[in-house]
């Protein structure tokens, strides 16, 4: 079943939030909810991640309805790629080195910001060139 495509927009401009909070003040323990986050994103699909529920219970009731839509695969791969990053991060701001936590939550914000901004989805096309090889080669 397709989702609405504002949905995973609105979670990037959260993470996008979160993410910029989390370089400005070196938070763990945020990076550390973004990474939960992600989790639940990648596990079962951007509709369970909180900003997912949030979106669901809170901003789409204000909304008209939606006049776009995608497949949950890409966005869903997309969390799974965030989380990678996420927890690379993680380990980099508890464990050291500290430029390691910096460099991948900042990677992450990228990707984040221009889905939010832009509407483009790093981890979505990642997703589909992916797809692309896998048949090519099969």
């Amino acid at each position: 079943m397709d989702i609405d495509v504002r949905g995973p927009r609105f979670g990037a401009a959260v993470t996008t939030v979160v993410l910029a909070v989390v370089l400005v003040t070196g938070s763990a323990w945020l990076l550390a909810w973004q990474t939960l986050a992600f989790a639940l994103g990648a596990a079962g699909g951007v509709g369970r991640s909180p900003y997912g529920v949030l979106f669901r219970r809170v901003v789409r009731p204000r909304l008209g309805p939606p006049t776009a839509f995608e497949a949950p695969e890409p966005p869903r791969f997309a969390q799974a790629v965030g989380l990678v990053f996420a927890v690379v991060g993680l380990v980099g701001y508890a464990l050291g080195p500290q430029w390691l936590g910096l460099a991948a939550a900042g990677a992450a914000l990228a990707a984040a910001f221009l889905n939010a901004v832009f509407g483009y989805c790093l981890g979505c096309e990642m997703y589909l060139l992916v797809r692309r090889l896998t048949v090519r080669a099969g």
